[in-house]
């Protein structure tokens, strides 16, 4: 069976390559998730993405990943990180392993970006690695699901 992985990607990532390229990158969205698809086939996983600046859209997606639409979610939250119970809500209430990553190291960064409300209920964090985060994050999430 092939594993299917979700990428999921919040507010702003839209942007990705014009929006703060110093901070997170010149690479389009469009970009980072060819990386990510084409480290997953090459560990024999599917990978779909999706983006959205809409937080309800974000959970739907994660529940519908949860009832059996995904393996695993890689997921960067963006700005919801710091601010979204719901969404955090939403990943621990999935039965699937959820990884939160991040392009920019968001610990070196201002203040209120420091505190993740998602990490303490996804697998784990990968951050600061610009589109990297993401492969990074696939091969997590594909190790978690195989750990179980």
């Amino acid at each position: 069976m092939t594993l299917r992985i979700l990428v999921l990607h919040g507010p702003n990532l839209n942007l990705l390559g014009t929006r703060e390229p110093d901070v997170y990158g010149r690479l389009d969205l469009a970009a980072v998730d060819a990386l990510a698809a084409e480290r997953a086939r090459a560990l024999g996983a599917e990978l779909s993405a999706r983006q959205s600046n809409h937080e309800g859209e974000l959970i739907d997606a994660l529940h519908a990943a949860g009832a059996g639409g995904a393996d695993a979610v890689v997921l960067n939250a963006a700005g919801f990180t710091h601010t979204s119970v719901a969404l955090r809500d939403a990943v621990g209430a999935v039965q699937i392993p959820v990884v939160e990553v991040h392009l920019s190291n968001t610990a070196a960064r201002e203040e209120f970006r420091h505190r993740s409300l998602i990490a303490p209920v996804a697998v784990g964090t990968i951050a600061g690695f610009g589109p990297l985060s993401y492969v990074l994050g696939v091969e997590a999430a594909i190790a978690a699901v195989q750990s179980r």
